[in-house]
């Protein structure tokens, strides 16, 4: 198949690449499959398209209060940020609030042209910082190897309780399996023959000098550096071309 679609069909194009059936691909299948596992780690680490940015809507329950902490599903690379829990000025429509209040004196301004967007955007922030200073931001902590958003604060003051909803912006793996047109991607093709290539070179570094009947030599050697050759040059086009720009991430 000339478009992979699969795992399978990734692996029978690679090898196809490096000259199967008319040639005799000296690999294990268990080492085609670390190949395969190694090039979707980097192609998940450094590709701009292994990732989505979404969205994580958990309620807390009393075991996460117990535990201090939330579990995070493990396709999860980085967290970029967390959501307020409770803010100072609440959106419940309470007159005495003083977000609703000063909503209320905007309204008024603008029936009277007295007011314009300049003005209700200023307020806006103007808001956002009284209240980024009374409320603050959650403190958390993730690493992804452990699958836990730890929130620090003071459980017993309730910082945290049953019922609250915790809304985390986060960078999860597309699953090759139920999107297949990951398998497909041109650079993880490359990428995983390289690697296929690279562990065939070093199988036969073993036998190099050995000559077969007809007078043929083997050659691993040269195919191994071909493949290191290969490998380095992908790995800098995905760092250089594929990767997103750098940013501040938990995770």
């Amino acid at each position: 198949m000339a478009s992979p679609n699969s795992r399978q069909t990734l692996i029978d194009f690679c090898l196809r690449r490096l000259g199967e059936p008319v040639l005799e691909i000296n690999v294990d299948v268990d080492q085609i499959e670390d190949k395969v596992d190694d090039a979707l780690q980097r192609f998940r680490e450094f590709h701009a398209d292994a990732t989505l940015r979404t969205f994580l809507k958990h309620e807390v329950t009393q075991t996460d209060i117990d535990n201090k902490y939330i579990p995070i599903p493990d396709s999860v690379i980085f967290i970029s940020r967390v959501f307020p829990i409770n803010t100072t000025f609440s959106y419940s429509g309470n007159m005495f609030d003083i977000r609703y209040q000063m909503y209320l004196n905007n309204m008024g301004d603008f029936t009277k042209w007295a007011g314009d967007l300049n003005y209700l955007y200023q307020m806006q922030q103007y808001l956002e910082l009284v209240d980024q200073q009374l409320s603050g931001q959650p403190q958390v902590r993730y690493n992804r190897y452990q699958d836990r958003l730890y929130i620090d604060g003071d459980f017993n003051d309730n910082d945290l309780k049953v019922g609250d909803f915790v809304v985390v912006e986060m960078y999860q793996i597309i699953d090759e399996d139920e999107y297949s047109g990951v398998w497909n991607d041109m650079w993880l093709k490359d990428y995983t023959t390289a690697l296929i290539k690279q562990q065939w070179g070093a199988n036969l570094i073993k036998f190099e000098g050995m000559q077969l009947p007809g007078g043929v030599t083997m050659n691993g050697r040269q195919i191994y550096d071909d493949a290191m050759s290969d490998i380095d040059k992908l790995e800098e086009r995905i760092r250089s071309e594929q990767e997103l720009p750098v940013d501040f991430f938990m995770g």
